[in-house]
Order: structure tokens, then sequence, then C-alpha cells
């Protein structure tokens, strides 16, 4: 990627160079286009460019710098989108042929808030089907390479944004995460990836899944983009009773490092433990192992204390969330009758309602939605919703209390974000658990309602050699081939804390 003009340019020094007048807005927006254009036939990032709308909006934006109207700091920014969030009369798929020719009618809350920011759109990103999988195999469409290796997935369900911004064709994107769908493809991309904390951005104009874990947020090469646009896109929505009044202040923009300096890490033991052990998540590739405790001796350098903690419910968080996540899709889903939104050409006419629901969910539909939708109507059935869904969420709440009691020792949490780097395209394809197993670090924030990040893992230039030699090699000898990402878990709304600690090690 190194021939893109485009490496080194984040939003901050995008905004610099705008009201410098060193560019337009509307060069640089045709400029990611023809990045686009040269490098996403073989990446697959995009499933609908939007380039009439994004010339529209860069041109508004050097008017107004033409005029010597002050512009914020997202004015110009080339976004890519996920596509399942509506904008007004563009085409959105969420990644199913069932949605293949609807268009959005009305802008989803984050869309309004960026278009009043000057956000130029530069496109609709590839998904899984209904963002419903962990490596953007499951698109009703094509599937997603990942930049850094175009043989190996780039993550999922968001993977076509993080693709975008790791292959330089976005400035920045924005995903949704309901299990790990915005931070495991940041890690597998080598891109930064912000889940907020349930209610702090509002979903509505989100295609939904699974209501109670969607969250809406940032994909960016740095911490500090991701700041900015979370600060764009946070606060309370009308139209989204569950969105939550929050004020974020200067301080996720411009963290205070000795008052982050201050912050106790927790590390819990159950994320951590011997891949031989039967019990606990074990699996983690000794690349990952290696390049997380990396990162723990870089900011143990720095002066962050760290902390041993447990979160013993740890184990049952993937089987809770497997259960209520279908459970939520089969309700979701309902709406996709043939009817409402698009249609599907037949071949022959059905001739009654149940017929045209039939044919058009079954040729409309992925295996893995049918999946999760006969799953999630399994387990609200009569008789069967107290074994699984009401015993599930009875697990969800244990997940939650683990994590306050964790809070009352630690302010932040530090663990990886998926046991594994970038897997190969297909290598799972036939085995739903081993692709639900990537999700496995980054599925108990969603239950709890936690704000996460995923920060890629860099070689640490640090005098002190707190890794031993063994793990150094491994680190820096895999370190560069395929990206490694270490997730911060912070206090709900206490984003603040996350980003701080991102900053910092950053300028470690």
């Amino acid at each position: 990627m190194s021939h893109s003009p485009f490496n080194n340019l984040t939003i901050k020094k995008f905004h610099q160079g705008l009201v410098n007048k060193d560019f337009k807005a509307l060069d640089i927006a045709e400029a990611y286009f023809k990045v686009i254009e040269e490098k996403d036939k073989e990446i697959g990032a995009y499933l609908t460019p939007l380039k009439d709308l994004a010339y529209t909006q860069a041109e508004e934006t050097d008017l107004r710098i033409a005029r010597k109207e002050a512009v914020g700091e997202l004015a110009g920014v080339p976004l890519a989108l996920k596509d399942n969030m509506l904008v007004k009369g563009e085409r959105t798929t969420a990644g199913s042929k069932i949605l293949n020719t609807y268009r959005g009618t009305y802008d989803a809350t984050v869309i309004s808030k960026l278009k009043n920011e000057g956000v130029v759109f530069l496109g609709k990103t590839n998904l899984d089907e209904f963002a419903m999988g962990a490596s953007t195999e499951n698109s009703g469409f094509h599937p997603t390479k990942n930049p850094h290796d175009l043989t190996r997935v780039p993550g999922g369900s968001s993977g076509g944004s993080a693709a975008a911004v790791a292959g330089h064709m976005a400035l920045a994107a924005l995903g949704s995460d309901t299990g790990g769908s915005i931070r495991q493809p940041a890690a597998f991309c080598g891109v930064v990836g912000l889940k907020p904390t349930y209610g702090a951005v509002s979903r509505h104009g989100l295609i939904a899944m699974a209501s109670s874990l969607d969250q809406i947020g940032p994909i960016t090469r740095t911490v500090e983009d991701a700041a900015i646009i979370f600060k764009a896109i946070a606060g309370q929505d009308s139209y989204d009773s569950t969105s939550v009044d929050v004020s974020y202040g200067d301080e996720l923009t411009n963290p205070d490092f000795q008052k982050i300096k201050s912050l106790t890490v927790g590390i819990p033991e159950e994320y951590f433990i011997d891949p031989s052990a039967s019990s606990g998540q074990g699996g983690i590739e000794p690349e990952v192992r290696a390049g997380v405790e990396s990162v723990i001796a870089a900011l143990k350098s720095a002066g962050i204390k760290f902390k041993k903690i447990s979160l013993p419910h740890t184990k049952y968080a993937l089987s809770a969330y497997y259960i209520i996540v279908p459970a939520e899709v089969s309700s979701n889903m309902a709406r996709y009758d043939g009817i409402r939104y698009s249609q599907i050409n037949h071949e022959s006419e059905p001739s009654n309602l149940l017929e045209l629901y039939t044919k058009t969910r079954s040729r409309g539909l992925g295996a893995e939605v049918k999946r999760r939708i006969l799953l999630g109507t399994f387990v609200l059935s009569s008789g069967y919703y107290d074994a699984y869904y009401a015993k599930a969420q009875k697990v969800r709440a244990l997940v939650k209390s683990d994590f306050t009691e964790a809070f009352k020792d630690v302010d932040v949490i530090l663990t990886p974000v998926s046991p594994t780097r970038a897997f190969k395209i297909g290598e799972r394809a036939n085995d739903p658990l081993a692709m639900y197993l990537a999700d496995i670090f980054t599925i108990p924030v969603n239950l709890a309602g936690l704000p996460g990040i995923s920060i890629p893992v860099r070689q640490v230039k640090s005098e002190k050699e707190n890794v031993s030699q063994s793990i150094s090699h491994v680190a820096n000898k895999h370190v560069t081939d395929l990206p490694i990402g270490f997730q911060l878990i912070g206090k709900p709304f206490r984003e603040a804390d996350i980003l701080g600690l991102g900053q910092l090690y950053e300028k470690i």
C-alpha cells in the first residue's frame, strides 16, 4: 500500500491542509475515487460508491472555505459507511439480496450528524449479510479481502469498512458492533476500531440485527481520529429510546496524560489462559500473546500500573450470546416478507401469502441468516424459552456483574481482540463454531454494554526489555506480517479513559 498518496493522512492533517488551502476537498474526493477504482477490484471493500453525493458534499465544503466561513474538523473528510446505515435516497442493502434494490427513505441519525459536520460520503461498504458473521464472507454479493494479504479475510461483519480504511480507500469509516464487528476487523486489518458504550450513539436508521447489543462506531487510522468521529456522532436522540444523554468534553480528543498515567489497568486471567487448559478460552496464537505482552511492557515503561483480575463467567459469554442474538435476529428479520422494502422476482407468481414469504426468504436470505432465524425461533418457542433464552439472559447479568466487580479495583481492562490473526478465506466457512470463536474476547463487552477499542500492536521501541527474548523475536517477526490488535475495555460512558490510554500508547 506504499503507493497510496494517503498513507500518513489523519483527520487533523487533512483539516489543516484544507484550511491552509493546500488542497480542496473535491480534489481529495476525486483522488480517493481514483484509488478505489484501482484497488477495489481485488479487495471488494465497497458495495455502492456514492460519487455524486460525495462530489456535491466536497464542493459545499470548498465553497464554505472560499467564503471564509469557519469549518469543523470533519468538514470534507472522506468517509466510508457500512451498508446497514440508511442514507436518504441511496441504496442500502445490509449485504443482502433481499434488499438489493432498497433505497433509504431517511437519514440515520449518525448520517444526519455527519452531514451537518460537512463529511464527504465516499460509499457504502460490504458486510456479512445483515451483519451476521465474523469474516465478511457471508455477504450476499461478494467476499471482501484483507488489504494486508488478499488470501485472508478482513474480519467481520464490518470487514468492508475496515478494509477501506486499511487499504487507503477512505480516511475513516463507520461500522456497527454487535459482538465484535468493529473491533475484530479493525484488529485483522491493522486499524483502530471503537465500540462505544451501549446507548452512547443513536441506533436510529441502523438496520437492526440484535437490538440490545448493536452499536455504531468509527474505524480509523489513529485513536485520535476515532475520538474526533465519536464525539461528533455521540449523544441522545429522541428517535432512539435506548440512547443516553451524556456530555463528552474535550478530554476525548485532548487527554490529560498525567491523569491517564494514574489509571490502573486490569489483566483478566481468563483471557490469557494456557491454550492446553481444558476450561476457559484458550487457543491464543503465540504471536497474538506476544504482541499483547509487548503492549503491556510498553505501557508499564510509561508508568501505567497493572493488576490481575478475574472475570469468572467469561467462559459462558459465547454460549449466552449465541442464544440471545438469534432470538433478537428472528424477531428483527420478520419484517423482510417480500411485500415491504424491495421485491424479489420469482419465476412463477406465488399463489398465496405463505408461498410469497417462503419463496422470498428462501431466495433472498443467505445460509447464516437462515441458521440464526431458525435457532432464534427455536429458543423463543413455547417450552424452550425458559431452558434457553431466559437462562442466557441470567448469564448475561452474571457477565455484567463480573465487570462491575472488576471495575471497583481497576479503571480499564486490557485483553487481546481475537485469539488469532486474520485467517484464510474459506478456512472456517463450513465450521460455524470455529467462526463464532473469532469473537470470544469481544462478545462479553457487548453483553455488558461497555465501551471497547481495538488498537493495532506495533513493534515496541522500548529500552526496557520487559518481554523475554523469544517473545520479542516472535513479536518482531510476525507483527509486521499480519496485524494484531489489543483491546481496551472501559467503564460505562468512560470512552475518555480508553481513548486517552490508546493515544498515550501511540505516543510511546
